[in-house]
């Protein structure tokens, strides 16, 4: 028992040093996540504090129109005071995320809308994604060879055309994709305001085709949305008349297209359009002294 008891003091003695000072012990390692193991999940699936999140299907589930501006960051489903521009991200097979902040969207407005293909309320096979809940994409096929990329919205029928992008991430890869997939175009270097100024050539740039069609925006892994940094204004936005539906009578000559005023990453400046955008933001603005 003596042995014993002495054992104890001895260990007693070790925990608490006569002068009182803490003794210090070495700290548990910390693991490190890998960083060498190929591609991960990326960051933007994740609901960590203070980490970019992709937008749900509540951010689509609204107007056609109300959406077409939502994806520039007017109005919509963004938060007031502060707007923010959406950002499409691609992620490819081999992990690269490529970014672009959505600049020009068209909006279809459904079987009441001669140039929208769900006219009259036909549902085809090619048209299914129209009709499908907000946020599925609608991928076609134009002239043969060309994708363009739309999103569902709110309505049946209904979704939005995204026309061009500002490119902000991955754009050595999406030159490169872009030289791959243009049809008859020399090996001349493009630049970067030619990369996704238009919407089958945002297609190419993303690598978007027809696998892509019926998508649901808000959960796929290869494609998403993201809200970008929060400005303290709201964007001007320019309306203007959609792009290539001459067809379509009346129709064509509505406002449904719907561009960041001065943005060079724009497929078509309607100048008309922006005059009278400025006109009234002027008018606005005197209304306010």
């Amino acid at each position: 028992m003596g042995q014993k008891k002495q054992r104890l003091l001895e260990a007693k003695r070790h925990q608490s040093p006569p002068d009182g000072t803490r003794t210090s012990y070495p700290k548990e390692p910390r693991l490190e996540p890998p960083t060498t193991l190929g591609p991960q999940r990326s960051i933007y699936f994740s609901s960590l504090k203070g980490r970019p999140a992709r937008l749900g299907s509540e951010f689509f589930d609204q107007p056609a129109v109300s959406l077409a501006r939502a994806f520039l960051g007017q109005g919509g489903a963004n938060p007031a005071p502060s707007y923010a521009e959406q950002v499409l991200v691609r992620r490819l097979d081999d992990g690269t995320e490529l970014r672009g902040r959505i600049v020009e969207t068209e909006a279809y407005l459904g079987p009441e809308d001669e140039a929208a293909h769900s006219r009259g309320g036909r549902q085809t096979p090619r048209n299914r994604g129209m009709f499908m809940k907000p946020g599925t994409l609608y991928v076609y096929l134009i002239y043969g060879m060309y994708f363009c990329m739309n999103v569902s919205s709110q309505g049946d029928g209904a979704c939005v055309l995204l026309r061009a992008l500002e490119p902000l991430g991955g754009l050595e890869a999406m030159r490169q994709l872009r030289h791959t997939l243009r049809k008859g175009v020399a090996g001349r270097a493009l630049k970067d305001l030619e990369l996704c100024n238009g919407p089958s050539k945002l297609c190419q740039a993303l690598a978007i085709d027809k696998s892509f069609d019926q998508r649901d925006l808000a959960t796929d892994e290869a494609v998403w949305l993201e809200r970008g940094p929060l400005g303290p204004s709201e964007p001007a936005v320019v309306a203007a008349a959609r792009v290539g539906i001459g067809h379509a009578g009346e129709w064509a000559l509505k406002p449904l297209r719907f561009y960041v005023q001065g943005s060079p990453w724009v497929s078509v400046v309607d100048r008309a359009a922006k005059r009278n955008t400025q006109a009234r933001a002027k008018a606005s603005r005197d209304e306010d002294f």
